[in-house]
């Protein structure tokens, strides 16, 4: 019999977190709250970047451009949610299911580049301090961003490519509050053994080959410190790279963390409850731990503020 594909007219369903009545307003105010804290944290940390002109360093603008791919992030996926609970309907259309796809990929895969290269700014500033502003010149950073973005782009286009040529039925439930990749594969009713080679040999180039981008940087940082003698040469520098280092533990650990539970119990609504601490806590957070743990940003939002009081 041949596959119907009517993905012209399709429409999806997602099926969020609970389809229980009194559960909806929770869940609303919960996920309004949180990302209300996520744009507006990471938008005092691009404030402070662009308002103090000691912080336009390497470092900092690529905590800039986090902050910025952390706002896209959590948008491509809470501004949906939020209007599904409010409206008691469920419905995606199929563009826009790829293109929330889309966009997620690409900003997920920003979010992971931009942490690796941020651990190599943290390596050379600190195994090769006198060399540091020669290395990390302009030029440098603004290439590594714009190869990051380049990256991501290409990989986001890739699949979105690949969901494009699967079949679907005329109404599909996701079980999930936004259109995941691997869902939308496993949800098709045609071939997907190209989809999975494809999604499997992408998450080993494009998330193994940073990850150990960032484990080599730390393993040579530490040795670094290590051998330091005195201990207050020791302390700061780590306090140089400790926000970054609680920033990419945070968000390897619930990412590899949500693959493990959703591998272990097979159940779609456990995956979508996990997924929720990479695709919203971690963005939410991340200004958290870099305006408390760094005494400049801290210093220019209050010089800021004052003034403006």
């Amino acid at each position: 019999m041949e596959l119907e594909n009517d993905t012209q007219i399709s429409e999806f369903l997602l099926l969020g977190f609970s389809e229980e009545p009194e559960l909806q307003p929770l869940l609303f105010g919960l996920f309004l709250f949180m990302y209300l804290v996520t744009i507006l944290g990471n938008l005092l940390i691009i404030l402070a970047v662009s308002y103090d002109t000691h912080l336009h360093t390497p470092m900092y603008f690529f905590l800039a451009n986090l902050s910025f791919v952390d706002i896209c992030f959590t948008s491509t996926t809470v501004p949906k949610m939020l209007v599904n609970i409010q409206t008691q309907r469920k419905v995606i259309i199929y563009e826009s299911c790829i293109m929330q796809m889309y966009f997620f990929l690409l900003f997920a895969g920003l979010d992971n580049f931009l942490l690796s290269v941020m651990a190599y700014d943290r390596f050379v500033a600190i195994c090769h301090p006198l060399h540091y502003m020669v290395t990390m010149n302009p030029q440098l950073c603004g290439l590594l961003v714009l190869v990051s973005w380049f990256m991501s782009a290409l990989h986001s286009l890739l699949q979105t490519l690949m969901v494009l040529r699967l079949s679907f039925h005329t109404e599909v439930e996701i079980p999930h509050f936004f259109c995941e990749l691997n869902q939308m594969i496993q949800l098709a009713c045609s071939d997907t053994f190209l989809n999975n080679m494809v999604l499997y040999f992408a998450a080993m180039l494009l998330a193994g080959i940073p990850m150990a981008g960032v484990l080599y940087s730390y393993c040579k940082i530490v040795s670094s410190i290590r051998r330091i003698s005195s201990a207050q040469g020791k302390h700061k520098a780590f306090s140089t790279c400790a926000s970054h280092l609680s920033v990419v533990s945070l968000f390897y650990c619930t990412s590899l963390g949500v693959y493990l539970s959703s591998a272990a119990t097979q159940s779609s609504h456990s995956s979508a409850v996990a997924s929720v601490m990479y695709t919203v806590v971690t963005p939410m957070l991340n200004p958290f731990i870099y305006s408390l743990r760094n005494k400049d940003i801290k210093e220019v939002l209050s010089v800021f503020f004052r003034g403006k009081t």
